[in-house]
């Protein structure tokens, strides 16, 4: 066992002594020692009971003759640092919640690991960080909140509750409309109910085979829950007690480029968040795979979009994915048609995933759809090329609620700030293309979620004529023509920094194109004379951050001397 670099030998006495005084006992010393990486954390509704989901784990790894040592990691609630500086904080978030698994795991030597995470970066932190340990591990998160309601009925979920702050400005909902959305529309403990960052991330644990079926859309707080936390626990143990096991799961194993793309493609036909596309690029660099974010479009031109989910859809949230047959029954339906998805692949299960999905089948063809009824024989995400983006954009296409083919003028905004100020005083209207800029991975630094933009130009009614470009990104729960990870970044020189108000920007989704219809003379003119925006800091990390951080196109992961 790996463990036993720190617990067997005669030199080891001291060490043995320091984990006596946490409650080990003599035959502890023969079993695997499993890490239980959790990240709960009071501040964030997906995460504050997390802390008795470990309970129930390490409950189970003892019954099944393991020793469980629970940790913790940090984590930041994206809902509520919107809108404000303590977004800078987010992304940057994953890097030191992958760094924290990589340093407990390896500086104690553990054999194995359960991940309890849930939301936003977490999710993808811990991936990460796992990756670099490379030992068997399961992620079992704490699950999605169940829709909320309005006194009518009326579904909602947190994006309901950032577009209704625009149409309160705009003067179409009522201050007790307001207050009802509010108080209903996150109505337990969970990640955000619908397909945003943090359900597509679960949900791309189940494809990835790196979670047990129902992680993503099995509801949290329930009874059905538990059972998924103890089947982990207990499987996780079963690997822990084998030689052979211990080898044949070690995660990279498993998260392999079969899993990658197995990852993207799901994440199509569901159209999940954008940052998924930004995740899976950091994930598949630390998992030693070739994958690059021009080879997204290859996926998404042959995988049909079948389930829309909050935001795209608002009535359908994940409860009623798992109603339906849940991702397996995704998978499924997917895997009639080609080469849509990877079946050989190993599972942490001990399955290939044509062996986990075999049985499944769509229950309910109204919320997920055939491949004969799809919602678009493309996927629910799109790569964007062009003068505006040499090494590429993100568009989530599943949100558009407007035309694919877009040309307006340029409204540009220096940061988000200054953008929902314009937005709020009207300086944006129909057919105009809003830029925001210096809210990339260096320029932000820590690349900004922009809902509150987006869900503002929605609640005023601008959604359909109004696209917005930024090299910041989006929200899972934002939609309508929303352009993000728009690379270069301004702050390194990139054309969306050189842009002027009025300039003509031409966007079509179905055709991959970004540009700005500018003579190349004129586009050099802007080059010869541009300086770089760079804001004054006062965070020390942030201004770590900065110098390490790598653009958007390579999922923003930070430079290392490796």
């Amino acid at each position: 066992m790996r463990s036993d670099e720190i617990k067997k030998g005669f030199n080891r006495a001291p060490h043995r002594s320091l984990l006596r005084a946490t409650g080990l006992k003599d035959d502890d010393f023969d079993k695997p020692f499993i890490g239980v990486a959790n990240s709960f954390i009071e501040l964030i509704p997906g995460h504050y009971f997390l802390n008795k989901v470990a309970v129930i784990i390490k409950d189970e790894i003892r019954k099944n003759g393991c020793v469980p040592f629970e940790f913790n990691t940090i984590g930041v609630d994206d809902g509520i640092a919107m809108g404000h500086d303590g977004m800078l904080f987010s992304l940057p978030s994953r890097e030191l919640i992958a760094s924290s698994i990589e340093t407990v795991m390896n500086a104690h030597k553990l054999d194995a690991m359960i991940a309890i995470p849930n939301c936003d970066k977490i999710v993808p932190g811990m991936i990460m960080g796992a990756l670099r340990v490379n030992v068997p591990t399961i992620f079992v998160s704490g699950g999605p909140m169940s829709k909320g309601h309005t006194k009518d009925g009326t579904p909602i979920d947190l994006a309901t509750a950032f577009e209704a702050v625009g149409k309160h400005e705009a003067g179409e909902m009522s201050d007790e409309e307001l207050f009802d959305i509010e108080c209903n529309a996150c109505p337990s403990g969970g990640s955000c109910s619908g397909m945003f960052t943090a359900n597509s991330m679960n949900t791309l644990m189940e494809a990835m085979g790196i979670a047990l079926p129902g992680n993503g859309t099995i509801l949290a707080l329930t009874p059905e829950r538990e059972v998924l936390y103890r089947q982990a626990a207990k499987r996780i143990c079963e690997i822990a007690l084998d030689k052979k096991s211990m080898e044949k799961f070690k995660l990279k194993n498993i998260l392999n480029e079969n899993a990658v793309k197995n990852a993207f493609a799901v994440d199509m036909a569901m159209g999940g968040s954008s940052n998924t596309v930004l995740h899976m690029l950091a994930i598949a660099n630390e998992a030693d795979v070739d994958f690059e974010l021009k080879d997204i479009n290859k996926i998404s031109k042959r995988v049909s979009h079948i389930a829309k989910i909050s935001p795209s859809l608002s009535t359908v949230h994940m409860e009623d994915i798992n109603t339906a047959g849940g991702v397996n029954a995704v998978m499924k339906e997917m895997s009639k048609r080609g080469d849509n998805i990877l079946l050989d692949n190993l599972t942490i299960t001990g399955e290939t995933l044509y062996e986990k999905i075999k049985d499944a089948y769509i229950k309910d063809t109204n919320i997920i759809h055939t491949l004969e009824n799809a919602y678009s024989p493309v996927g629910g995400l799109a790569i964007l090329y062009g003068n505006l983006a040499e090494q590429g954009a993100v568009i989530k296409t599943a949100g558009i609620t407007g035309s694919r083919v877009i040309t307006g003028k340029a409204v540009c905004f220096n940061g988000q700030a200054q953008a929902i100020a314009g937005i709020i005083g009207k300086k944006v209207k129909a057919g105009d293309v809003v830029v925001i800029r210096y809210e990339g991975p260096k320029g932000g630094p820590g690349m900004q979620e922009m809902l509150s933009p987006t869900a503002l130009i929605m609640g005023m009614g601008l959604g359909d004529s109004v696209a917005l470009i930024t090299d910041g990104r989006f929200s899972g729960a934002t939609r309508g023509a929303s352009i993000g990870h728009v690379s270069p970044e301004a702050a390194e020189g990139g054309m969306i920094g050189l842009l002027e108000d009025g300039d003509e920007i031409h966007i079509d989704v179905d055709k991959y194109i970004l540009q700005v219809n500018l003579s190349d003379e004129e586009i050099q003119k802007r080059k010869n004379k541009f300086v770089p925006y760079k804001k004054k800091l006062t965070s020390k990390w942030l201004g770590q951050y900065r110098l390490l951080v790598t653009n958007a196109s390579t999922g923003a992961v930070l430079k290392t001397d490796m």
